[in-house]
């Protein structure tokens, strides 16, 4: 006899006897279904029956009332059967137990369940034979098997640890084979970026820029002055750039012209996340066209990196700027989180994920 029982959600009941829930003033789902009431969350104790089903007892301070649709079927208001146990379970259609989510066995063990309570409704096919329905929620969810040799149980990407093994090989020599690859860019072609900003929304504006090229030459470090924006408290206590600091900087209209000339000398940009600085900095051009050709020279270095460390170190998850200068063993130069010592961090990764990346 089970003494308690693990669900899904990682809740333990315990096993009690019929009589020792009533005391508790629970109630079976029989009692439920009869009350016009749902339960809310998990059962709070469980009785194994003689015939090895499980039967639920549920919290009457935890339950709720049914939606009136799910009270009765048409022509159906008392109709039910008596299981071996002497539960009496309702009659209703198979839309109206979807809707409170019972399905048969064969459809549990299509969505890889197997049952271990007893019925909690049933209809009728057209020779009249029963069809029960059981309740997902108390199903048990078997293990998904592996997509590629479907033999052991999933580990990691829907693969087995073996196949996951495999995988990994593959992909990181592919990757490694990426990464060492010959690119013969020049060091002065190939621009670093990076934006400090009031916020994250389209309709926040840039705070800060700076830009170096290959050979760690600082080309553009500079404040801007927002036109719209007063204040910024959220992102403040990141990158530190108060109202008062940009108060006497240039606006970004003023920096364009200079932007969009350095932009043009350059066959790369490279950005940490570049999908938020791009986002940001297309605005400065006018057209799609000039939009679409600078987003042709973009590359995210954050991309780069989170395929490294999956092939390379699939247990880590975080995958920030901080995060790849310490697995790369990069030392900061400058102050973490504004824009200068962010570009330079960001063309020191590229550097150490591509060392072949340069003419030289």
């Amino acid at each position: 006899m089970k003494t308690d029982m693990k669900l899904r959600s990682g809740a333990v009941i315990p096993h009690i006897s019929l009589s020792d829930a009533a005391k508790r003033n629970y109630l079976t789902r029989n009692l439920l279904n009869r009350m016009h009431l749902m339960p809310v969350g998990d059962p709070a104790a469980f009785d194994e029956n003689e015939d090895g089903s499980i039967t639920y007892f549920f919290d009457p301070t935890r339950v709720v009332e049914a939606p009136p649709e799910l009270w009765y079927a048409p022509t159906q208001k008392t109709e039910t059967v008596t299981l071996e146990s002497g539960v009496e379970i309702p009659r209703m259609s198979t839309k109206r137990a979807a809707a409170c989510g019972y399905y048969t066995v064969e459809r549990l063990s299509q969505m890889n369940y197997d049952v271990i309570e007893e019925p909690v409704a049933y209809t009728l096919r057209n020779d009249k034979s029963l069809i029960y329905f059981y309740d997902k929620k108390t199903a048990v969810r078997r293990p998904l098997m592996c997509v590629h040799c479907g033999k052991d149980v999933r580990y990691r990407r829907k693969l087995c640890r073996n196949c996951f093994a495999e995988d990994l090989a593959l992909r990181r020599a592919e990757g490694d084979l990426h990464r060492g690859e010959h690119y013969h860019m020049q060091r002065e072609r190939v621009l670093f970026f990076d934006l400090e900003l009031t916020g994250v929304y389209n309709h926040d504006e840039i705070l800060s820029i700076s830009i170096t090229d290959g050979n760690s030459k600082i080309i553009m470090d500079t404040l801007v002055k927002p036109v719209r924006k007063k204040k910024w408290k959220q992102t403040e206590k990141i990158h530190g750039i108060t109202p008062e600091m940009v108060a006497d900087a240039p606006t970004l209209d003023e920096l364009t012209p200079e932007i969009k000339r350095i932009f043009a000398g350059a066959d790369v940009l490279v950005a940490y996340g570049v999908s938020t600085d791009y986002s940001h900095i297309k605005y400065i051009y006018d057209t799609e066209a000039e939009r679409e050709a600078l987003h042709k020279k973009t590359r995210c270095a954050s991309i780069e990196f989170v395929r490294f460390q999956s092939e390379h170190y699939p247990d880590l998850v975080h995958a920030s700027l901080s995060d790849a200068m310490a697995l790369l063993e990069i030392e900061w130069d400058g102050v973490a989180h504004t824009s200068i010592a962010d570009t330079i961090g960001c063309a020191k990764v590229w550097e150490k994920l591509f060392p072949n990346y340069y003419e030289d």
